[in-house]
């Protein structure tokens, strides 16, 4: 896209035809920011499913938007409505959103009113779920996104901006351009700042933001996303550092978790793309959409991962053909379990002895060694083709000493697709090998029973997924638990 404002540059380019499926409505409201409203609504969509608004880029329509970047796959297989807000040339050049002008991002006004009035439109004429109202959007449209979450946290659950900017970036066509290229750099108090006076008073909760951004972007550059996590991880009350770290597709993927763990803010950094919405064209489980201007074939569908994020795969109700749910409950490999015990730099690293006796052990131990505990899982029954949904380990205490939460500290849990080690059985290397997803999931305080993990989806489908509990900080003190392995330690994996 020349420019995200539309002040300069070529006019808006002809939209193809699109189906008769993609609908305009008018009479949405009082309309003060002169928008058109387009919606697409799956054949027999039934009342109480999600709504999910997406806004395209400069240049782009409704009707470029839609299919192109895989959301009415997903609205068809999944099962929600589509509204497509559109912007019109009279309003600004390029038809870009005029995310830099301040009478159109302030809740009750101009453009943010507009959308907001086509969400409620849509709530009243197919039944939308309103607990379950999301938005996202390219460009200009990622920057409208971060508006309507700010403006209207109470109206939107979640949001995902695409190369987009933080929310009040910018509030004159000056200030804008040096928002986009080279960024501007502000604290995450500052930032938050301007969401919580977007609406005075309010005090939550916040809607969880996925954050998309190529590194190759020079229109929107990747300073914005650095940016953008500052502003919402501060909304939420959270820090800057990633609490999971992975890959997806081969593109840097990082989660950061509110007190609670939940996963607030997420953002997939994709590696070499420029100035676009990704898309991944084909018929398989994750693939969609098709390649075009501002539309780029990078090998990764950010809709279906976007829907993830927002639970949309996972609740159900789809009127596509989507296939069932599927579930197993997988024991741990006793013979393969066990721990690792290190000095606090993980230098010493031997295998600890008392796993028989006492189980495997987390934490600090009373010799002044620290200790990870090592869990091993035969996976190979899930279908080589399944997308996992949803991972999640049962752990059952046998014993402790002290309080391994102490002072914030947390139990993380790193997967590995296959064997830490050049076995899976527990071995000195395993204190510091690579993970295939660290910190993917993480274990809350508990001090007796047993104990879900948080959910993750790195499962191997040909052979065994390791899991290797550690402390995020090494405890000063004396602060351990043990674990029981075998059979009182479980995997549960969902797929479809």
């Amino acid at each position: 896209m020349v420019s995200l404002l539309g002040v300069a540059g070529p006019a808006s380019l002809t939209a193809p035809a699109r189906a008769a499926s993609l609908t305009e409505v008018t009479g949405f409201g009082s309309n003060p920011g002169n928008l058109r409203m387009f919606r697409y609504v799956p054949d027999g969509l039934p009342a109480g499913r999600p709504l999910v608004v997406a806004m395209h880029g400069c240049t782009q329509s409704a009707g470029g938007f839609d299919d192109e970047t895989g959301w009415t796959k997903w609205a068809d297989q999944w099962g929600f409505a589509l509204v497509l807000p559109q912007q019109q040339s009279a309003n600004n050049l390029n038809s870009c959103f005029n995310w830099f002008e301040a009478g159109d991002i302030r809740r009750g006004a101009g453009e943010a009113l507009s959308v907001k009035q086509m969400t409620d439109r849509m709530k009243a004429d197919v039944g939308s779920d309103p607990a379950r109202v999301h938005a996202t959007g390219l460009s200009a449209g990622a920057a409208m996104t971060n508006v309507m979450l700010a403006a209207y946290p109470d109206v939107f659950a979640s949001g995902a901006p695409v190369a987009g900017l933080p929310y009040a970036c910018a509030t004159s066509v000056v200030a804008a351009y040096s928002c986009m290229n080279p960024g501007s750099n502000l604290t995450p108090a500052a930032w938050a700042a301007k969401v919580r006076d977007a609406y005075p008073g309010y005090a939550g909760p916040w809607p969880a933001v996925s954050v998309w951004q190529g590194t190759t972007d020079t229109t929107v550059v990747p300073a914005n996303l650095t940016e953008t996590v500052e502003q919402w991880t501060a909304v939420h009350g959270t820090d800057t550092t990633p609490d999971a770290t992975g890959t997806v597709g081969g593109h840097p993927h990082a989660v950061y978790r509110d007190g609670s763990g939940r996963d607030v803010v997420e953002t997939y950094t994709i590696t070499g793309m420029g100035h676009g919405q990704p898309v991944d064209p084909g018929s398989g489980a994750e693939q969609c959409g098709r390649a075009g201007a501002y539309i780029l074939d990078v090998n990764i569908c950010a809709a279906y991962h976007i829907g993830r994020f927002w639970g949309l795969a996972e609740d159900g109700g789809g009127t596509g053909p989507g296939t069932p749910a599927q579930r197993a409950v997988i024991p741990s490999t006793a013979a393969e379990d066990g721990y690792v015990k290190a000095s606090a730099s993980g230098t010493g690293a031997a295998v600890g002895t008392l796993e028989g006796a006492m189980g495997a052990a987390v934490g600090r131990g009373t010799d002044g060694q620290h200790n990870r505990t090592l869990l091993s899982f035969d996976t190979s029954a899930v279908p080589d083709d399944a997308t996992v949904t949803r991972a999640y380990v049962t752990v059952s205490r046998a014993s402790g000493s002290g309080d391994p939460w102490a002072g914030g500290n947390r139990l993380l849990i790193d997967v590995r697709n296959g064997c830490f080690g050049a076995s899976c059985a527990t071995a000195a290397e395993d204190w510091a090998a690579p993970a295939t997803a660290s910190g993917a999931a993480e274990l809350t305080r508990f001090t007796s029973g047993s104990a879900d993990s948080t959910a993750f989806t790195e499962v191997n489908r040909t052979g065994p997924t390791q899991l290797r509990l550690r402390l995020a900080d090494a405890p000063a003190s004396t602060a351990y638990l043990f674990l029981r392995t075998g059979t009182e330690a479980k995997l549960t994996v969902e797929w479809e």
